[in-house]
């Protein structure tokens, strides 16, 4: 299992660093600019379609579980047919996994954004501006950036990263972060969580995919377990 902790220290350190952090201010940035245009509340309040809803609503069970679920599959049959690519493809999902939870978890103990409210009916009055700044004011499990989107962006572009020339594998990968990211955009989060979270995720996919992809070269793997068909 130490495939999933592979150069992870160094990893979250990237994140933050360099130009890296540049995405991070642009993702500020443009919450800043969405909620205080009111773009946010005039989204919430386009998106309340029973068919929008039940189209990508299940966009928020899926974002909480294939994360969970897809990287464990991996690294179980890469280990029984012995695929040193599935392991380390498991590792690296794995890892943007982990990454993106910890770094959305970290934003929302700062920021404590209110989440949109589960109706809209005549005397909802509009709270996509109310955050609660501060550590642990609002928890660490709602707010901004949408950790469903961070987390999917990252799993995406860890894979358009490892596979560059799949194009099945991009379409899937681009097909599956725009549902999740819209689908909980429409229901738990404001666009701009979504946002936020399709441009931090983006950043932590790159750190991990290119970590990993560097990896199969020779240059950095000793900590990952070898297999037969390397």
């Amino acid at each position: 299992m130490s495939v999933f902790f592979y150069n992870l220290p160094k990893n979250i350190f990237k994140c933050f660093s360099g130009y890296n952090i540049l995405w991070h201010l642009l993702a500020i940035m443009l919450t800043y600019v969405i909620v205080t245009s009111s773009f946010d509340w005039l989204y919430f309040e386009s998106s309340r379609s029973s068919l929008l809803h039940s189209v990508l609503f299940p966009a928020v069970r899926l974002g909480s579980r294939v994360p969970i679920f897809v990287p464990l599959v991996l690294y179980v049959f890469g280990k029984i047919a012995r695929n040193l690519k599935n392991v380390r493809t498991a590792g690296a999902l794995g890892q943007s996994v982990l990454i993106g939870a910890l770094v959305a978890s970290f934003y929302k103990a700062l920021t404590g954004r209110v989440h949109p409210p589960r109706l809209l009916t005549q005397g909802t009055i509009d709270i996509s501006r109310d955050f609660r700044i501060g550590f642990m004011r609002g928890g660490m499990f709602w707010g901004w950036p949408s950790s469903h989107t961070t987390i999917a962006f990252a799993m995406a572009v860890t894979l358009l990263v490892l596979y560059p020339k799949n194009e099945v594998i991009r379409y899937l990968a681009i097909f599956y972060a725009l549902y999740i990211g819209l689908g909980v955009s429409i229901s738990i989060h404001w666009f701009s969580d979504f946002v936020a979270g399709a441009i931090i995720g983006t950043v932590i996919g790159a750190v991990v995919g290119k970590s990993f992809s560097d990896s199969t070269t020779g240059r950095s793997m000793q900590s990952v377990p070898k297999s037969d068909s390397d």
